[in-house]
């Protein structure tokens, strides 16, 4: 069984997602709650996968870790198809990732209102301006990895949701929409997110 820390509605979603995805058995463990999180993390960032001995960190990682370790349509063999599936996700996790994690820092900077505002306007632009690139990726196809759903996929979802908290307009357009509303409604999706707000209130 494997061990994930988390935050809630956090990237680290995106490696619980994948773990159902892989049919995994898995205990999640909230941050929030765990007393000697820095020990595992000493940058306190999520996830943080635990198997047996290993300690692994960096939502990235977790995944290609997983995807190597247990065989899935999202990591193929063939070493084209290979290739893109990890090029979809470091895009996720070292493009797209970052520019929404720019809408907590404009959150929490001192400027005024009127600043702020221009802030998330210049950075939901930036946002809007990837999730064309996702656009163009997707005509033709219903998901990044083709006609199955995709770890980047995933993970794209996951950073897509975090747009509601904040006073900006992202555009996406009409196949994104569809792939994320498809993401969205997968049983593993589903499942995750109950299991993370079932913690939370407890």
């Amino acid at each position: 069984m494997y061990k994930l820390y988390y935050l809630p509605d956090a990237c680290s979603l995106a490696s619980q997602v994948v773990l159902r995805e892989l049919e995994q058995d898995l205990e999640l463990v909230n941050i929030q709650n765990c007393n000697d999180f820095a020990a595992l993390n000493p940058v306190a960032t999520v996830p943080v996968l635990l198997d047996k001995n290993l300690t692994l960190r960096e939502g990235a990682a977790v995944i290609i870790y997983l995807l190597e370790k247990h065989k899935s349509h999202m990591l193929p063999s063939e070493p084209i198809a290979r290739s893109v599936a990890i090029r979809d996700i470091m895009f996720a996790n070292a493009t797209m990732h970052p520019a929404y994690s720019r809408l907590f820092f404009i959150a929490n900077t001192s400027a005024t209102v009127e600043a702020k505002q221009e802030m998330f306007d210049s950075a939901a632009q930036s946002i809007t301006a990837l999730w064309d690139v996702v656009e163009d990726q997707l005509q033709g196809q219903a998901f990044l990895g083709g006609n199955n759903v995709s770890a980047a996929d995933i993970m794209l979802t996951v950073y897509s949701r975090w747009a509601a908290s904040f006073p900006v307009n992202i555009s996406l357009g009409v196949k994104t929409s569809q792939m994320i509303e498809a993401v969205l409604a997968l049983p593993s999706f589903q499942q995750s997110l109950h299991a993370e707000h079932q913690q939370s209130a407890a």
